[in-house]
């Protein structure tokens, strides 16, 4: 820390050899809030004075300017506490506000915090304290990433919560059913005051600490909307139940209200009990995509021998190590053997490439039957793999969470009820005198009570509680609120082709059999037979189409060979057989049919030749979804313009776009590319949901306004996709769009509601009709206003579940 307020220190990472005191000078040039500054070479260190918080942030980047790089220290922070805008707003606040942080920035979405300081100025047991000031706690934890730290935490915090619930729900019945059926019972109040006083004060205390801390730097939240409320009931039911004479001397009932302060902290705890079980996991998609990094690889040592060492120690240029099943450590080139290697964590596709001398591999795919060398050309942050993690870091940090505006309508509700209890106070007694001490009181009262939160809390979560609810029993998995709130706006949908549009993986769809000479089991004994010892991704397509046959004769195979590239050639005692594409037939100057229409469907032909005469032709392709056109058809009567990317060759593509009346596609589209085109359509002014299934889909999904994965895919892309589909059922799409748009209507007529009932139940509870009509309505009429405000709520989000999609 500075030995003063106003004394700041910048070390230096440039060299001091290389760092002139001219150059120095330049980033003091316009900075007048500077009184001082000196360079220190020894201790390789700028020291200045200068009262101004925002001078050192001026100075450091000037430095940088410059050419002289200061050492500044950054990173992501999980923030345990944060619920609502003016949460984050606190923590922003009170954090820039700190001497030594330059910036500092959070993700509500992701309850982080991106700080950026100078380390010689503050540390991070002082932003820790900083934040624990207002509220919140800061996880820093040492032994474990902070991600593992943020999810304990969230583990944690979901049963402490569920157990409070629990505790707080069993109290809070008995003091509900009192309060409305049996409010004569004797002893009523006092056994409400004792249920209703550990409710508050123990399972709900949590809102008054938070809103006093609040409160102590001037901000306010929905805990204190809570706390305002529910206090100012329990201590007017408090003091009613001491001292009920007070009222009863002038003609009035001392009614309480224990009920509605217990049921509203039981309301709200529940809201932000779903919450928290919403956001568990948020935060293993990245830790899912650094796995697909293997720790260890094999190198080529110095003497020749391969030697097992830490990837973290690889450069580029070294020689590796691939052998069958493993995953390939880092970006590079082939340099000796071959192999297929599985390449849907980049590309998507579901059919293996296969790999020689000279052809490019990347990190995280996986090697699937040889064994290869290979030479490291990128590596670490420079990989492809490492470009998607920090795409979908920065495109997660971007997002902003829904109840945003919620929160900021709440932090203006509160002053201003508040305010108007305030005047509604002082109106009473200026123009009524004491003698209307009491109409006073209640009418204040009455206020504060009218105006409780309950249903402006419970207008989103209920209406998201019941869209989430249906959408699960339709098999639409909704990760959080922001995604219902956008889909209905969505003008483009982007479809990942395999295993989105497709089934995802290679199938026969067609099988004929042309010889006169063999019968069809005879020639699918042959092909099963040579097939099995095949090593080819296409040769488990072709054996699982087989293995339906009710019966396949047995057969014994010699001579079996590999024709790389072509086909696989083998003999069945004086029988030759080949199987593979038409060049493996042409060599042999063996007649090849005509009518290969799967050419022109963009299918992969497969030949069967036995003694040099072709005997069958199959065809394997990825299988489109049987749901895929009439789900495309929905989209496009519902406005929405439709795109499909793939990594395929054009030829498929266009074959799969045509058969699904998809007008626009892209074909062999890189991951990067298939974000750069989300951009893309964003600049252009379009909402864009993209869906897909894959890790190669995680960068668009994660940039989009609306990511969509489809089930049996990659958890990643599950992870990072606001929805899910379960089914993988293409028609679940614009179902889910349905959804959304009666969600966020529903949302939408709750809000209106909630206010309605206070901005024209307030006035009535200050006391507006009084002076025309003597009426003044009493703070149990505006307890049971809030009560019915509140069911109206529930009731019309409840209307969701009748709803057709």
């Amino acid at each position: 820390m500075p030995d003063k307020k106003n004394k700041w220190i910048i070390p230096i990472a440039t060299s001091s050899s290389d760092v002139q005191e001219s150059v120095v000078a330049k980033a003091f040039k316009d900075i007048d809030a500077v009184e001082a500054w000196n360079w220190e070479p020894n201790n390789q260190r700028i020291v200045f004075q200068s009262n101004a918080t925002k001078a050192l942030g001026k100075v450091v980047k000037n430095l940088q300017h410059v050419g002289i790089e200061p050492v500044v220290s950054e990173k992501s922070l999980p923030v345990d506490g944060m619920s609502c805008a003016a949460c984050s707003s606190s923590v922003e606040s009170m954090l820039n506000a700190q001497q030594g942080v330059l910036d500092a920035s959070v993700n509500l979405a992701q309850n982080t915090v991106k700080v950026k300081w100078v380390p010689e100025n503050i540390g991070l047991p002082a932003i820790k304290k900083a934040i624990q000031s207002v509220g919140y706690d800061l996880i820093i934890d040492e032994k474990e990433s902070s991600d593992e730290a943020m999810e304990e935490t969230r583990r944690k915090k979901s049963i402490q919560t569920r157990k409070r619930l629990i505790w707080a729900g069993v109290l809070a019945f008995p003091v509900f059913l009192i309060g409305m059926l049996f409010m004569n019972l004797p002893y009523a109040n006092y056994i409400m005051w004792a249920l209703t006083t550990p409710v508050l004060f123990v399972f709900g205390r949590h809102f008054f600490i938070n809103a006093f801390k609040q409160a102590r730097h001037g901000a306010a939240n929905m805990d204190t909307l809570v706390a305002l409320s529910t206090g100012m009931a329990y201590l007017f039911s408090s003091f009613n139940t001491l001292f009920p004479e007070v009222w009863i001397s002038q003609g009035l009932e001392a009614h309480v209200y224990f009920e509605a302060a217990a049921v509203i902290i039981v309301f709200i705890m529940l809201g932000k009990w779903l919450e928290e079980r919403a956001k568990e996991g948020t935060s293993s998609a990245i830790r899912k995509l650094m796995g697909l990094q293997p720790k260890k690889v094999f190198k080529l040592a110095d003497d020749g021998s391969w030697k097992e060492t830490d990837i973290h120690l690889v450069e580029k240029g070294d020689i590796l190590r691939v052998k069958p099943g493993s995953k390939i450590p880092v970006d590079g080139e082939v340099t000796d053997g071959s192999s297929f290697v599985d390449e849907s964590t980049v590309t998507g596709e579901s059919m293996p490439a296969e790999k020689s001398s000279g052809a490019k591999v990347f990190t995280g795919t996986v090697n699937q039957s040889g064994s290869f060398s290979m030479k490291a050309e990128k590596v670490g942050g420079d990989t492809v793999l490492a470009q998607i993690i920090k795409t979908v870091q920065d495109a997660q940090a971007t997002k902003a969470p829904v109840q945003r505006m919620v929160d900021k309508v709440a932090s203006i509700f509160v002053p201003a009820v508040m305010a108007t209890a305030l005047l509604t106070f002082i109106v009473w007694m200026t123009f009524g005198g004491t003698e209307y001490l009491t109409q006073a009181l209640l009418a204040t009262v009455s206020v504060l009570v009218i105006a409780c939160p309950c249903a402006l809390g419970l207008a989103t979560p209920t209406a998201i509680m019941v869209g989430v609810g249906k959408g699960a029993n339709k098999g639409i998995l909704i990760k959080d609120a922001t995604s219902l709130e956008k889909a209905h706006k969505t003008n483009v949908v982007i479809l990942d082709k395999t295993g989105t549009i497709t089934v995802g993986k290679p199938e026969v769809t067609n099988m004929e059999i042309i010889s006169p000479q063999h019968s069809k089991q005879q020639i699918e004994g042959m092909l099963h037979a040579v097939e099995s010892h095949s090593e080819h991704p296409l040769a488990g397509a072709i054996i699982q189409h087989l293995e339906k046959s009710e019966s396949i004769e047995k057969y014994q195979i010699d001579h079996f060979q590999n024709l790389s590239g072509n086909g696989v050639s083998a003999e069945i005692g004086e029988t030759k057989i080949l199987i593979g594409n038409e060049a493996l037939l042409f060599q042999h100057n063996i007649n090849v049919s005509d009518s290969l229409s799967a050419k022109n469907e963009a299918k992969t032909v497969i030949l069967m030749a036995i003694n040099n005469e072709m005997v069958a032709i199959l065809a394997i392709a990825d299988k489109i979804k049987d749901s895929s056109r009439d789900a495309i058809n929905r989209l496009q009567k519902q406005g929405i313009e439709v795109y499909m990317l793939t990594g395929d060759n054009r030829e498929t593509a266009k074959a799969v776009a045509n058969a699904t009346n998809i007008k626009n596609f892209k074909a062999q589209v890189m991951p990067n590319e298939k974000a750069a085109f989300v951009r893309e359509l964003q600049q252009q002014g379009k909402i864009v949901a993209m869906v897909g299934d894959g890790i190669n889909d995680s960068e668009a999904l994660a940039l989009a306004d609306l990511s969509i994965a489809m089930g049996k895919g990659a958890d990643v892309a599950m992870d990072v996709a606001a929805m899910t589909i379960t089914s993988s059922d293409l028609m679940k799409i614009p179902e889910a769009m349905r959804l959304s748009d009666k969600t966020v209507k529903t949302i939408r007529q709750n809000l209106f509601w909630a206010f309605f009932y206070n901005v024209v139940a307030i006035p009535v509870a200050a006391g507006v009709l009084f002076p025309i009509s003597g009426f003044l309505l009493n703070p149990m009429i505006a307890g049971a206003a809030m009560a019915f405000s509140s069911v109206s709520v529930v009731s019309n989000s409840l209307r969701l579940k009748r709803a057709k999609i």
